[in-house]
């Protein structure tokens, strides 16, 4: 009696190496394969080491610096009803003898964001400074309200508070007092402010005389 021939099944003998379960999954696929199943996700152009992940930041930075003054939700009644909107206050400044002041409105917070600062940047103030600080003592009104500027001895910084505190940190001015005086309206404020910042004047240099 002849046995019958045995079938042979690849990698059943012993000593003969199995492929490990999922190693070539994932380069077979073409997507990398899953973590811990041998497969190198990060070697994809979806994984962290690609094309998204390496991404850089190539937008330019902002020419000024800007803050919000105040940002209040504004009503208009109509005859259809009330018309809700946004109304924002911006100071922008580049922390070098220039700002800007802007009020805009817009039909939600970005847009009047975006709007008041495209009006700053119409209505930029250029600040003398002589020896760190603003030339004389200058006082303005808007409405109700009054504005005193001083100049301070360098060390001193800014003891002022309010929108003439943000206004003259953002015009770049070192040292200064200020006071505010008749109203706490912030917008009224900071128009008296930026009134006194254009109507101050360096002083001109003494002539030279020679014999």
């Amino acid at each position: 009696m002849t046995d019958s021939p045995k079938t042979t099944v690849p990698g059943a003998a012993t000593g003969a190496a199995r492929p490990a379960f999922g190693a070539n999954r994932g380069a077979a696929a073409g997507r990398g394969g899953r973590p811990g199943q041998g497969g190198n996700r990060g070697g994809d152009a979806r994984g962290k080491g690609g094309a998204r992940g390496g991404r850089r930041d190539d937008r330019e930075p902002r020419e000024f610096e800007q803050k919000i003054l105040e940002l209040a939700r504004v009503t208009r009644v109509t005859k259809g009803g009330k018309r809700m909107r946004f109304r924002a206050s911006l100071v922008i400044g580049d922390r070098r003898g220039r700002v800007g002041f802007g009020v805009a409105k817009g039909a939600d917070v970005a847009m009047a964001v975006e709007k008041a600062f495209r009006q700053a940047k119409k209505n930029m103030v250029t600040v003398p400074l002589v020896k760190e600080t603003i030339p004389h003592e200058i006082q303005r009104k808007f409405a109700a309200a009054i504005v005193l500027l001083k100049p301070a001895p360098q060390g001193t910084g800014l003891k002022c508070g309010g929108p003439a505190r943000m206004v003259l940190e953002l015009a770049g001015v070192p040292n200064a007092v200020s006071k505010l005086m008749g109203s706490s309206n912030k917008i009224n404020n900071a128009k008296a402010t930026f009134l006194a910042l254009v109507a101050l004047r360096k002083p001109e240099a003494a002539p030279v005389i020679t014999a």
